[in-house]
């Protein structure tokens, strides 16, 4: 039994480390600011983001809206489609690199 238990334990642990590294791989959406969040507008984003709103990014798969811990990165790209690829890591996507996708319109 304790053989058991701190087999279980040790395998756990070595989850929440995985887990605390942050997932890293290539994502597709929308670059919004933090007040619009998932109703992308280029428009209002480019104007808020000169407000001081943080800029956030839209993931196509589910809508979901993630931090940018480097949102200088994504400045001049306000309303567009975009690839990344990067770190999910507590909800913030750190982006190593980005380009444009050739379809611009919203789904």
């Amino acid at each position: 039994m304790r053989k058991t238990f701190v087999t279980l334990a040790g395998l756990i642990l070595l989850s929440i480390g995985a887990l605390a590294a942050g997932e890293k791989g290539t994502w597709t959406g929308w670059v919004s600011d933090a007040k619009c969040g998932a109703k992308v507008d280029a428009a209002c984003a480019k104007k808020c983001a000169e407000a001081g709103q943080a800029l956030v990014f839209v993931n196509d798969a589910d809508k979901s809206v993630l931090a940018v811990s480097n949102p200088e990165v994504l400045k001049g790209h306000e309303g567009h489609h975009i690839k990344v690829n990067g770190t999910v890591d507590n909800n913030s996507l750190t982006i190593s690199s980005l380009s444009m996708e050739k379809d611009q319109t919203m789904r």
